[in-house]
């Protein structure tokens, strides 16, 4: 637990005997606490820290807040808790100011801490599986798999530092009606490429790097499979095709900076009698009938507006049923909450979902899926339709090649899942401080090249600075800027708790701002070595703090630009 966490605990702490203390004197009446909170008011001036305990006593106390507030503020104990004054403000907040010399205690912690820095232990250990991108294996990354990617990765890294054992997953949709028009598209651009007058199927699959690879598949066994039955020439021609498009997403979202602990096919689930098996159970719960010669799921009981068919009547489950199985598959591989992560068009299916876990005895709330709004790419202030290459799209790869990984991600993660993105290519090339990457990275080298000066100019680095030394710190940006650090491991347990890695990035680019400001206002390598080693130590810590919250949001913190 970090400096700024025991502190705001032990006030919570301190309040709260402060409450029991006057209830044993008769002071107070109330049965028992709310749940109230401690945390930072809006504005400055109202001080460092402040609760609404009061407030949420009085229907029980039958007092008016401010009358019980300093009852509180009486029975209070300070000792040990850095606090200087209390006063009552508003309708009933106790509002607390802290002696800023507590802030001397955050640099030797960033420093002793160093990459683990505002890591937290909320999840215990407990595993957690995030499943993301998962796209068809029939087609370029695009750019909603781009943001679908930057969001879980982060997700994944955040959950990590946040003591959860993580595990990310990509489910291959390597099976059902997506698969027979890949094959089917398949089929006629190899017989036309051989020179045969095919019609090419209404629902087949237009994108160029489909012909790419019935070209390489040409290159590898010529015409051998044009005489073929159909079932063998299109079993080999999806074979050959999946392994490369697999490859392929692989590569690309290596380029990325996303590497998988486990790709899923779905397929398997169906050539195991996984699927099957599932549908049984959900039958002996009797969330299964039959109508019309296809299996129903009531799902009409679990909360959805009607049933849905998981087993149509040829027998051929749905990919519904599929991703029954698949869910259940899951929770049986031992994690206890799982998250996925889809586009907004999945809507619908999140109730069904969540209704079909309840059906087989695991708690809905333990699956967690995070929608995600559509992505605009601008240019010139114009929004950009198509891709010259997949005559349908932007891909990821043509993204990463036009802007860089780090600016990719950045701005992906920047928004709420929730809020549709603008992508500004001009924005996210442009090397200004009104592009928000940049911005941040510029800061980080910054810090580098101070450090580096430092050790020019025979400025031997010693290590943490003796509390002395930090006590120096006592300007307004030196304060804002070591506030800040000591916010992270909080931002990061909130964050985590919220499943919300946009807040890190929010976080980043407040802590750059500081920087820059205490840059432009203070100097660092002054000739007062006492002075110069505190700032010194300063910067330290804020570069590995910087450096901590972009690799988790899996943008890289270069030391020069």
């Amino acid at each position: 637990m970090s400096v700024y966490e025991i502190i705001k605990e032990t006030i919570c702490k301190n309040l709260e005997q402060a409450a029991h203390q006057a209830l044993l004197k008769g002071e107070l009446s109330f049965g028992e606490l709310p749940a109230y909170v401690l945390e930072e008011p809006r504005e400055r001036e109202h001080g460092d820290l402040a609760t609404n305990l009061a407030m949420l006593l009085s229907k029980q106390a039958k007092r008016a807040p401010r009358d019980i507030a300093a009852v509180i503020i009486a029975n209070l104990d300070t000792a040990d808790t850095w606090i200087t004054t209390c006063e009552i403000a508003g309708p009933g907040f106790i509002n607390f100011r802290l002696d800023p010399n507590w802030l001397t205690s955050v640099i030797p912690e960033v420093l002793k801490q160093g990459d683990t820095y505002g890591a937290v232990n909320i999840g215990q250990g407990e595993k957690i599986q995030v499943e993301f991108v998962s796209a068809n294996p029939t087609g370029l990354l695009h750019m909603g798999n781009a943001r679908g990617a930057a969001l879980g990765d982060s997700l994944a890294s955040l959950l990590t530092m946040a003591g959860y054992h993580v595990s990310r997953e990509f489910y291959i949709n390597d099976a059902g009606n997506q698969i027979h028009n890949f094959a089917l598209s398949l089929e006629a651009r190899y017989l036309q490429l051989l020179g045969h007058d095919v019609p090419f199927p209404e629902a087949g699959y237009h994108g160029e790097d489909l012909v790419d690879t019935v070209r390489h598949i040409i290159d590898h066994v010529g015409d051998q499979y044009v005489q073929a039955d159909e079932e063998s020439r299109r079993e080999f021609l999806v074979s050959y095709a999946l392994q490369e498009k697999i490859a392929d997403i692989k590569k690309t979202l290596e380029t990325f900076g996303v590497f998988y602990d486990v790709w899923f096919s779905e397929q398997s689930l169906h050539e195991s009698g996984y699927i099957r098996e599932t549908m049984q159970q959900l039958e002996d719960k009797e969330y299964i009938y039959e109508k019309e010669g296809a299996l129903w799921l009531k799902a009409s009981l679990l909360g959805d507006e009607k049933d849905e068919v998981i087993v149509r009547s040829n027998g051929v489950p749905t990919y519904f049923a599929a991703d029954i199985a698949y869910h259940r598959n899951k929770y049986e591989r031992g994690f206890n909450k799982v998250i996925n992560i889809w586009g907004a068009d999945h809507h619908g299916h999140v109730a069904r979902m969540k209704g079909a876990m309840q059906a087989l005895g695991y708690s809905p709330d333990s699956l967690q899926i995070i929608l995600m709004q559509l992505v605009r790419l601008i240019q010139d202030g114009e929004i950009v339709k198509m891709s010259k290459r997949s005559g349908q799209y932007i891909t990821l790869r043509e993204l990463v090649d036009e802007v860089g990984k780090d600016a990719a991600r950045f701005f992906f993660i920047m928004r709420d899942p929730d809020s549709t993105v603008e992508f500004d290519l001009d924005l996210a090339k442009s090397q200004s401080a009104d592009n928000p990457v940049y911005y941040v990275q510029y800061a980080h080298a910054r810090l580098c090249s101070i450090l580096r000066q430092a050790e020019e100019q025979g400025f031997r680095w010693k290590g943490i600075p003796e509390r002395e030394n930090l006590l120096l710190l006592d300007s307004r940006e030196e304060r804002d800027l070591l506030k800040k650090i000591a916010d992270l491991p909080g931002e990061i347990a909130l964050a985590a708790k919220m499943f919300e890695p946009h807040r890190l990035a929010r976080y980043v680019l407040d802590l750059a701002a500081l920087f820059h400001t205490f840059y432009n206002s203070q100097r660092v390598l002054v000739d007062e070595e006492a002075l110069r080693t505190a700032r010194l130590g300063l910067i330290h810590s804020t570069r590995q703090v910087l450096a901590n919250v972009l690799g988790i949001l899996g943008v890289s913190a270069p030391e020069r630009m």
